[in-house]
């Protein structure tokens, strides 16, 4: 036996804009959703504030008094849904990436990102645990973003779970273009045999990749994304600076200038819905701020994992690059706490 469910994702734009203009376009799209007819609604990583890298990130991260998590509650008691979004959440004196999922009734599950993804370390601190959402529903796994490249959560999960809601906002970084104070712009993957061979290994990161997991766990998946162009400045750039150098030595002479430096890319656009065999049912054209909607077969219980999650296809050495630079990106995180920004903001 199963139970059928309509899920609706939800893909937006990630340009960074006031909060209380993304609330608005996130609301427009959740009411659209149920009124036709979808009982779960997810939404893309920090979708209240937009995807970059900026001081602006601890300011804006908010309480669980906060708009946006005062609209969320709200949004699905007024339209009896179960929605589900990431904000940056400030708990105490930290700040975490946390993905919420509401019920109806106000009842909340919370879910901290485990693997911030290399310079995101700056700005968030990582969970330690999964998080499973016993609904009336269902029973839900919740990930965020990076964390799908983990083996370890998804087997975590393994036979615990009935859905998996993923909500995510990841640049394509395997194909980022550095952007110099001179107005020259490197695509780091045209010029690096290794970064080359990086960008065609990982381009099903949120495709096939993801969906073999959500498969070898028998259960649907649900998908989240941002879309359009990024660009920001790095933490820490003139440590960035010196170790992309190894890779294009000529941005070197840059050295002074590093904060001036930009990087940019576009998004994975792989926003969709999956079902327990791990094929799309429906997805979000790229560059297209709105959601789709399917009616997907939960198990009536848990299935048992397909033995050990297999491997997923990211390179070694992109798993590399990530750790390396998470650990830079933690000593600025730590630094803002010492010196009281993230406290104070």
């Amino acid at each position: 036996m199963t139970n059928t469910l309509k899920i609706a994702a939800v893909q937006m734009i990630a340009l960074p804009a006031p909060t209380a203009e993304r609330l608005a376009r996130a609301a427009r799209q959740v009411s659209a959703a149920a009124q036709a007819g979808a009982d779960v609604v997810v939404l893309p990583e920090i979708f209240n504030i937009g995807y970059e890298y900026s001081t602006a990130n601890y300011e804006r991260a908010e309480t669980l008094d906060g708009p946006t998590v005062t609209w969320m509650k709200q949004a699905a008691a007024e339209h009896q849904i179960y929605l589900a979004g990431s904000i940056l959440l400030r708990d105490g004196d930290d700040i975490f990436n946390a993905m919420l999922l509401f019920a109806p009734d106000g009842q909340m599950w919370r879910y901290d990102k485990n693997y911030p993804w290399a310079w995101e370390r700056a700005y968030f601190k990582n969970g330690q645990a999964i998080t499973i959402a016993d609904t009336p529903l269902g029973k839900f796994g919740m990930l965020i973003c990076a964390d799908v490249t983990h083996t370890d959560l998804w087997a975590e999960y393994g036979g615990k779970v009935q859905a998996m809601l993923v909500s995510s906002c990841p640049p394509l970084v395997s194909d980022l273009t550095i952007a110099l104070p001179d107005g020259q712009r490197i695509r780091q993957a045209d010029h690096h045999p290794i970064l080359r061979r990086v960008r065609t290994q990982s381009q099903e990161t949120f495709g096939d990749y993801l969906r073999r997991q959500s498969s070898h766990l028998g259960v649907p998946l649900v998908n989240t994304t941002g879309t359009g162009h990024f660009r920001s400045h790095i933490p820490r750039p003139k440590m960035a600076v010196l170790l992309m150098g190894f890779f294009f030595p000529r941005i070197w002479k840059h050295f002074k200038q590093a904060e001036q430096i930009e990087i940019e890319t576009d998004y994975f656009n792989e926003t969709y819905i999956s079902d327990a065999a791990g094929q799309v049912l429906a997805q979000v054209p790229p560059e297209t701020e709105g959601f789709v909607m399917a009616e997907v077969n939960l198990p009536a219980t848990p299935p048992p994992a397909k033995g050990k999650p297999p491997r997923y296809g990211m390179p070694l050495s992109g798993y590399g690059f990530d750790w390396f630079f998470r650990r830079v990106a933690a000593a600025t995180y730590r630094q803002h706490q010492t010196t009281g920004v993230i406290k104070k903001a």
